[in-house]
């Protein structure tokens, strides 16, 4: 991350740290209520779990209205209502477990037109099973050694950058040597006997179009005999199946995405015989899959959504979605200076009809930001798309995305957000107080994980008035660092990058003497706590450079 864009993201910091205070979680005896339904408490003590509309709030969770899409961090999507009556049922016996696979496999098969089927526990799992299919060839002995891969004759998985992403550390996980290629000249040349499979992420232009799409690696490989696991985890389910038709071997869903089925669920389909090498490393089998166990219940569900996503009237659903999205433009178009637009739904790759919502922050004193932190924070509680500011522009703007939402949150979410807009926000005058200190000099920083510490240094050496620039050393990294001090308050960011994944680092905290201390927050990682100290060793004085003489030139002194 440059140092422009991480002075820039600063002001985008959570709200809290992180760190939620924990209540009591026993009432006294006398406060105890009859036990009911299967031994939960219909009249619960305080804190106890209840059935019913309210059952997250019982045990203090606020739930949230989507309005983002099928993000696993805030539950995927809402199961359809014959997944959970399926579900209900498949949970009242006892089945073998092989046997219900196979007979789910099949009948994916007959639905989607794909050779086969196989349910896994959510898309990640799915890619992994794959993965190791691919190293182990159905062999037993090499299925139980993984991810020692010593003296396998594949090790290697292959995938053009544009495929490279956070999602992919399940194929890492089987211990392969995942090669990142930028060309199809690079990626020809990294074939070899030792290549497993190619992996494709569906999602970014270069899967469908430019040299490195899928058409044309399919092309390759397929004269190879290597097999091409497509990840469309977020993606509308297409029958016949568009990635098949295209050359891939296996193309990998979520399973409580846009299908709505079991959110611990995934869908693979595709060629037979990999995938009884796949099922093969999945649970209930011992070795590298055993960990990622799928139920009855998650076969039944995935079937069962499966089965419906076929029935289903999708270009009625879109429209109901529209409407949606136009009841809210109309609401709060009544405020002056507000304006929207609908995009239609398009592609396969989270579909949906998308709602922006755009004014001038210096008219409404309020920027995208705030609102989308006041909605999210705020009952009833409602996540967007984020909150935006164009400064050049000179607009703010929010965007609600459809698909994920529920009958009547259209009325709930048009009021919250029209009265957040329509009331009268203070103009703010923001002071930037003279910095208390100068924070230029080495730090030695000790930070305070959950489970154990760790120990980062800071080399800032450049401060000019509030704005602050140097270097992080984190576990692993040297990291471009920047940030500001306001009096005594001082906020530096960093941002480590490792295999497409990101960890961003923000030092948020308050200067004492030659101590600076607070939270530090590490995006979905939650947080930790630091302590910044002045590091005792001084930086040692740079001595005169001399450079030698050649040919009996003067050598030059810096």
């Amino acid at each position: 991350m440059k140092r422009r864009e991480i002075i820039k993201t600063l002001s985008a910091l959570p709200v809290a740290g992180g760190i939620m205070s924990i209540g009591p979680l026993m009432a006294s005896p006398d406060q105890k209520k009859p036990v009911t339904d299967a031994g939960l408490l219909s009249n619960p003590e305080e804190g106890a779990l209840a059935l019913g509309p309210q059952i997250y709030q019982s045990i203090g969770v606020e739930p949230v209205i989507n309005c983002k899409g099928t993000f696993t961090a805030i539950g995927g999507s809402v199961e359809l209502p014959e997944v959970r009556k399926a579900v209900d049922f498949a949970a009242q016996n006892y089945v073998h477990i092989d046997e219900l696979a196979m007979a789910a496999g099949r009948r994916l098969a007959a639905i989607t037109g794909a050779e086969w089927g196989m349910v896994s526990s959510g898309c990640a799992a799915g890619m992994k099973h794959v993965t190791v299919a691919c190293l182990t060839d159905g062999d037993p002995e090499k299925l139980v050694r993984v991810p020692d891969l010593t003296g396998f004759p594949k090790t290697e998985v292959i995938a053009p950058r544009y495929s490279r992403n956070q999602y992919d550390h399940a194929i890492r996980n089987a211990g392969v040597n995942l090669i990142t290629v930028d060309t199809m000249e690079e990626l020809k040349n990294a074939i070899s006997s030792r290549t497993a499979m190619i992996y494709l992420f569906s999602a970014p232009d270069g899967y469908d179009n430019g040299p490195m799409s899928v058409d044309n690696v399919a092309a390759v490989a397929k004269g190879k005999n290597i097999p091409i696991l497509v990840d469309a985890a977020a993606e509308v389910l297409t029958v016949p199946n568009i990635h098949l038709k295209r050359g891939a071997t296996i193309v990998a869903y979520s399973g409580g995405k846009a299908i709505r089925g079991p959110q611990c669920a995934g869908l693979l389909l595709g060629k037979k015989d990999l995938l009884f090498s796949a099922w093969q490393a999945s649970s209930p089998h011992h070795g590298p899959g055993r960990d990622n166990k799928v139920g009855k219940e998650e076969h039944i569900g995935m079937l069962a959504a499966v089965e419906a996503w076929v029935k289903r009237n999708h270009p009625e659903e879109e429209k109901t979605w529209i409407s949606w999205l136009e009841y809210i433009s109309k609401k709060v178009t009544t405020i002056n200076g507000v304006t929207t637009k609908i995009t239609q739904p398009k592609g396969v790759d989270n579909r949906t009809a998308r709602l922006s919502i755009t004014w001038d922050p210096a008219v409404l004193n309020i920027t995208g930001e705030e609102v989308a932190a006041d909605l999210a924070d705020n009952k009833p509680r409602i996540v967007l798309g984020g909150g935006r500011t164009n400064p050049g522009e000179g607009t703010s703007s929010i965007s609600i995305s459809a698909h994920m939402m529920q009958p009547g949150d259209e009325k709930i979410v048009a009021d919250r957000i029209y009265k957040i807009l329509a009331q009268k926000h203070d103009k703010k005058n923001v002071v930037i107080e003279p910095p208390a200190a100068n924070l230029t000099g080495n730090w030695d920083v000790s930070v305070d994980f959950y489970s154990g510490k760790g120990e980062h240094k800071l080399f800032l050496v450049k401060q000019d008035g509030n704005d602050i620039s140097g270097t992080h050393k984190s576990t692993f990294s040297m990291l471009d660092i920047a940030g500001k001090i306001d009096g005594k308050k001082v906020r530096l960011q960093s941002n480590y990058r490792e295999n497409a994944e990101s960890i961003p680092y923000t030092f948020d905290g308050v200067m004492e003497g030659d101590t600076f201390s607070g939270v530090l927050f590490l995006g979905e990682y939650r947080s930790a706590n630091f302590i910044a100290k002045r590091s005792e060793s001084r930086q040692r004085p740079v001595n005169n450079i001399t450079v030698p003489s050649y040919g009996g030139k003067k050598s030059d002194s810096w």
